[in-house]
């Protein structure tokens, strides 16, 4: 069974609503890994292997890579929406393939598939919501934890499970994970693999809400609508600054918000919030 590649269709609207539609063309019911979905400036990433609680094998994996390169190229889009198809978001890695003597091994699923998706990730010049719909283990919850912002639905989890199978975290949750929550909490969530729920995961301070499950979709998508008409150079160029905030002495970081003031300042945007600003008006940002 094969899936073809997917056919990118551009609506009547053109692209004054980028109302971008992707057409499977699906053979013998096989679903496609991935789902992506461009509405509103808004691109919607749905991680789609439901049987296996969305637990990546390389064709997801490479997937998903490719979708969030187009995503990135494509100045239409404001805004990324990652969530999960069924009761998970992710189960991180496939074990099957891990041990299929054919499969690509675990050397070339950290160099090839984590980690450039987490790299892709913290790259995108526009923010990326994680929107944990149920349990986010592994490799799936790192994922998670490097977006920009992370919301969950009141039913969802965290669960560094690496330790259980005698592994360490990676998909960058050793560096993300002790810098969100404190060293303590995440050297025993790693050792220990405590399952998280959503409440204590937004009281100390992984995720930024978790909201009922009933308004979970709901709420999750209004953030990715306020974000969508917000300033995009201006949010990428805070995302850049935070990024090397991880590693910048406190002088670095001075001379590193100067210099993105500079470029923020230099922008349409800049100049329209401005403007709205006096003219006692809201603002319409265009994205430039």
């Amino acid at each position: 069974m094969s899936v073809e590649s997917p056919l990118i269709i551009l609506s009547a609207t053109d692209h004054l609503d980028c109302k971008l539609k992707i057409r499977f063309i699906i053979n013998f019911g096989e679903m496609p890994s991935i789902l992506l979905e461009v509405n509103n400036t808004i691109a919607f990433i749905t991680l789609n292997r439901p049987e296996k609680f969305n637990a990546f094998n390389r064709e997801m994996a490479l997937t998903l890579q490719q979708h969030f390169d187009e995503v990135n190229e494509n100045k239409f889009i404001r805004c990324v929406y990652i969530t999960g198809a069924g009761k998970a978001f992710s189960a991180g890695q496939d074990l099957a393939e891990v041990i299929n003597p054919n499969g690509p091994g675990m050397e070339k699923i950290l160099a090839e598939h984590f980690n450039p998706i987490v790299a892709k990730i913290r790259n995108l010049k526009k923010p990326v919501i994680a929107a944990v719909n149920g349990v986010a283990a592994g490799a799936g919850a790192n994922i998670a934890l490097c977006c920009d912002i992370v919301v969950a639905s009141e039913s969802a989890s965290f669960i560094q499970a690496f330790s259980k199978i005698g592994l360490i975290p990676d998909s960058s949750g050793t560096y993300f994970l002790p810098r969100l929550i404190g060293f303590q909490k995440a050297s025993a969530f790693m050792m220990l693999g405590d399952k998280v729920n959503a409440p204590e995961a937004e009281k100390i301070g992984m995720i930024y809400k978790f909201f009922s499950n009933d308004l979970f979709e709901e709420e999750s998508k209004k953030i990715a609508g306020i974000l969508a008409v917000m300033p995009t150079k201006g949010l990428a160029f805070i995302k850049q600054v935070l990024n090397n905030s991880l590693s910048n002495t406190f002088d670095q970081q001075l001379k590193a918000e100067d210099e993105f003031q500079q470029k923020a300042a230099a922008t349409k945007d800049f100049r329209e919030g401005v403007q709205a600003f006096l003219e006692k008006r809201q603002p319409a940002f265009k994205g430039e």
